[in-house]
Formats: structure tokens, C-alpha cells, sequence
């Protein structure tokens, strides 16, 4: 006999994937570490099959949960445009959407896709500026909705993922064994650039500042010509370069929040923009860590 799937074990599954474990899984769910476990079980159950297995101290897809995986995916981005589509009135009228350059490529497209879908009388004013403006312009009041990469998360803001900051550079390339290190930093204001000097002082080695501008079109350039590397988050790195592993003797980069900021106030056309942006990172994945 079938069983029709519940959204709610889906959206359980992918958190566990996104989170990385059921513990932050249940945390972002809203839920506790019992209610997240069982959840996955009734899915397993349902499909007759085990969807994690464990290697050592990590948590990690059996080969039936890496099946799964695209379709939840799918499944769950269809789920929720149908709702948003079926419940969701029709706004006029403009948002003004702030995203820091090193995202913009990786995540905005699929948010405003699906938002001109719902919602096409509503205008998106879209501005790429780093984090530290972005948020002083939501601050200011000159836009409506921030998307920004830190290492906290400040008032009225959510931590929509969480994400490893890592060395790049072009494939085959050896900028990494150059001494000095030549280093594509951002501009003054790029969140990551305090982040990579500091952990080059700390195991003092010596850079060089090759790119020293936020916007990814002249960072990507001085990668793929082998002449430099880069501080980017992992889910922002275009599959044409390499992540530089621990054999490339640089230093460990921190953790960076995918935070989104919705102050109150706003108006029904952003709060919609809002939660479509929520929908969209809900069915995005990383790989698992640590549970």
C-alpha cells in the first residue's frame, strides 16, 4: 500500500542535511533533538530505507538519503511555491533589496525568480554593495530587506545558514606557495578582509594585496589567471575553482552567517519578499558536518 509523503518529514530531512546534524536541525525547526530524530525515523519508515549512517563522529547520506536528496528538493521548493501562489495576495508597488556582492550570484537569482512569479505588479530594486553598507543603508532607511554575510547576527536579523569561509584559487595553480602570498582581499569595507589578514598574522605569513575590490568579476579574473587567492564562502565558490585544502599550508578561516534583516514595519509586498527568501535557502544544502 503507498504512502503519500508529509511535508513536515521533508522538511525535516533537508534540515538535517542544511544543519548538518538532527541537534542544529531541531534548533532551526523549532523543535527538540527527540521530536527531529523521530521525525526522520517515520520518514525511514515510510520509505523503508535508511537515509544516514554514521562515519565515526560523523553524520552523513546513506545512499538512499543521496537519491532522496535532489527530489526532497524539488518536492519541498514546489510545496512552497504552491502555497505561496494559492495564499498569497497580489502586492503593488517596489522592495528594495541590499545583498553583499559575495552571495548575489550564488542565491538572489532563484529568490527573484520565484518572487516575480507570485508577485508580478511588485518592482525589486536590487543594490550589491559589502555587508557593513548594506546594513548601514537598511539602517538609514534607504532599503527595505538586507541580505548579509557576518560573523554575528545583529537586531532584527536571522541566521538563514551558516557557512565555512575558505582559501580559492585558479585549478592547478600554485599562488599559494608564493611568498610573499598574493591575496585578493575586497575592498576596505569586505567582512572578510579583516578575517583573512588576521589569520595570515597569526601564523605569520606574508601576503600581498593583488584585488582589492568586492565585486566578484575582477576577484574571479585574478583567480582563474593564477595570480592570486581568495577568502570566499564554500557555497559562493563557481565549480571552475579549487578549494585549497590543508596541503596548501594556509590558515583556517572561520564560520560566516548567512544573516537576512526585516525590520518591523515593513510593508506586505516585502514581507512576502522576505519569506521567499526564507523558502529559498530552507531548500538549499551544504555538506554535513559535524552533528
Amino acid at each position: 500500500m503507498r504512502k503519500d509523503l508529509d511535508m513536515a518529514l521533508v522538511r525535516a530531512f533537508l534540515a538535517v542535511v542544511e544543519a548538518g546534524g538532527v541537534t542544529r536541525a531541531a534548533a532551526s525547526l523549532g523543535v527538540s533533538q527527540a521530536a527531529a530524530s523521530q521525525q526522520i525515523k517515520r520518514l525511514e519508515e515510510a520509505l523503508d530505507c535508511r537515509l544516514f549512517e554514521r562515519a565515526g563522529r560523523r553524520l552523513v547520506l546513506a545512499p538512499a538519503g543521496e537519491r532522496l536528496l535532489a527530489q526532497a528538493r524539488r518536492l519541498l521548493a514546489m510545496n512552497d511555491e504552491v502555497w505561496s501562489s494559492m495564499r498569497t495576495p497580489s502586492f503593488e508597488g517596489e522592495v528594495r533589496l541590499g545583498v553583499p556582492y559575495d552571495i548575489v550570484g550564488s542565491f538572489v537569482p532563484t529568490v527573484l525568480r520565484r518572487f516575480a512569479k507570485a508577485q508580478p505588479r511588485v518592482r525589486v530594486s536590487l543594490v550589491c554593495e559589502d555587508s557593513k553598507i548594506v546594513r548601514e543603508a537598511l539602517k538609514s532607511g534607504s532599503l527595505d530587506l538586507a541580505l548579509t554575510t557576518e560573523t554575528d547576527c545583529g537586531r532584527h536579523g536571522e541566521t538563514l545558514r551558516t557557512d565555512r569561509l575558505v582559501w580559492v584559487g585558479g585549478p592547478g595553480g600554485d599562488a599559494h606557495l608564493k611568498d610573499p602570498l598574493p591575496v585578493s582581499l575586497g575592498a576596505p569595507t569586505c567582512v572578510f578582509r579583516p578575517v583573512a589578514i588576521e589569520a595570515l598574522g597569526k601564523v605569520r605569513r606574508d601576503w600581498r594585496a593583488v584585488c582589492e575590490v568586492s565585486r566578484m568579476e575582477p576577484v574571479h579574473a585574478v583567480l582563474e589567471a593564477g595570480l592570486a587567492v581568495a577568502p570566499l564562502l564554500r557555497s559562493s565558490v563557481p565549480e571552475r575553482f579549487e578549494i585549497l585544502g590543508r596541503d596548501a599550508r594556509l590558515p583556517a578561516l572561520p564560520e560566516f552567517r548567512i544573516n537576512l534583516y526585516a525590520p518591523p514595519g515593513l510593508s506586505p509586498a516585502a514581507r512576502d519578499l522576505a519569506d521567499h527568501v526564507r523558502a529559498s535557502f530552507s531548500g538549499r544544502t551544504r555538506t554535513l558536518d559535524n552533528n
